[in-house]
């Protein structure tokens, strides 16, 4: 690591500085017969950019880069590893403890993501606010936009079979896609893409990581198969409360 020994800082934003270092952890800065060394020191500040590090990520809406980090924290000579070894450090403190979320490399930086195994019980809270951010005509886009880029806007009409004027200037709007060049064909039409932003948007780092189209495929017959399950159970209950009151009549009689 380099040496922050002669770096000066705010002492009412950042602790003084000197070069931090990872604490060892059979150290016991708090013991009755140790007396403070300049380890002991290096290992407090450590410490602290780690919550600092912690605290920007959580507080901020968008994914944080190391430069942003380094900036924020006013520490010029912090290496980008320093910082991704303090975040890493913090995902372990996450596992040991059994927190829920981690701090995630995405499209543009660190971010705090739930883990996946959380996803179906948030997905219930957070469909409704997803639902109006974006509407299904401009989700539909969207996809067809991020599986067959670049793409013009004639291509995405005959896919949806509908005008696509609004819901490509909303997501230009929105910077979830951008125009990534021309076409070959005539008049050479406008071609779209989409941005960091998509990526960010969806928690993705790359194209990469979209689900294949026979993952989608697959999410589709199992979405299907719970929608007739809950049908077969619907209609299932209403013949069961038809019985019910048949019999409570006759009980009557």
């Amino acid at each position: 690591m380099p040496d922050y020994s002669s770096l000066s800082s705010n002492p009412t934003s950042h602790p003084p500085v000197s070069e931090p270092v990872a604490p060892s952890s059979t150290q016991d800065l708090q013991g009755s017969n140790h007396t403070p060394t300049a380890d002991d020191d290096k290992a407090l500040r450590w410490r602290e950019y780690k919550q600092y590090i912690e605290a920007l990520i959580f507080a901020s809406d968008e994914a944080l880069s190391v430069k942003t980090i380094r900036q924020a924290l006013g520490q010029e000579k912090l290496t980008d590893l320093d910082i991704e070894q303090m975040i890493d450090e913090l995902n372990q403190e996450y596992e040991q403890t059994g927190r829920v979320f981690r701090i995630r490399h995405i499209a543009q930086g660190y971010r705090f993501l739930t883990e996946k195994q959380f996803y179906h019980i948030i997905q219930k809270l957070m469909q409704p606010k997803l639902q109006r951010r974006l509407s299904q005509a401009a989700l539909e886009t969207l996809a067809i936009i991020a599986y067959r880029q670049p793409i013009s806007k004639a291509e995405i009409e005959a896919i949806r079979g509908t005008n696509a004027d609004y819901v490509i200037r909303m997501l230009l709007e929105r910077n979830l896609i951008e125009v990534s060049g021309r076409g070959e064909g005539a008049g050479k039409p406008l071609l779209y893409g989409t941005t960091k932003e998509f990526l960010d948007y969806f928690n993705l780092r790359s194209l990469s990581d979209l689900p294949k189209p026979r993952e989608i495929e697959e999410l589709m017959r199992e979405a299907d198969a719970q929608l007739l399950q809950q049908e077969l159970n619907a209609r299932l209950k209403v013949e069961l409360d038809k019985e019910d009151k048949k019999s409570a009549d006759a009980d009557k009689e």
